[in-house]
């Protein structure tokens, strides 16, 4: 695939573009990393994800693709190469994005706000 067909809208200290970044590397898939600057946001970044307004989005042949997981899951479904991002079997994969939803609605709200927090006992509260 030529590189300009895929290109990711990203920074390089995102957790949730280093999982598409893992996603497209596992697929031996040739893309390009467009460095964004979240303050202001390009053009292209705000046209890309009208809703949310964030990143990373991928571009696939110009058509935007957004949130970490559905990406994921996008570059599973059309690069059927292996290997498998996620299991074949039914029950496995529901557990897969069990972990993924947990950790992006739980784990790293919960990181982020910890870090957030001066005092101890406050990080102590997030956790629990």
């Amino acid at each position: 695939m030529a590189k300009n067909d895929l290109r990711l809208l990203g920074t390089w200290f995102s957790p949730f573009v280093l999982r598409v970044q893992i996603a497209l590397n596992l697929k031996g898939l040739d893309y390009e990393l467009v460095e964004e600057t979240l303050n202001p946001k390009s053009d292209l970044l705000l046209k890309s994800n009208p809703v949310y307004k964030k990143i990373p989005v991928l571009l696939h042949s110009d058509k935007a693709i957004c949130e970490s997981a559905i990406i994921a899951e996008y570059i599973h479904e059309v690069w059927t190469n292996s290997p498998s991002l996620l299991p074949l079997d039914p029950y496995d994969r529901a557990n897969a994005r069990f972990w993924v939803a947990y950790i992006d609605d739980k784990w790293y709200t919960a990181l982020r706000n910890t870090l957030a927090t001066e005092d101890d006992e406050a990080k102590k509260a997030h956790f629990v």
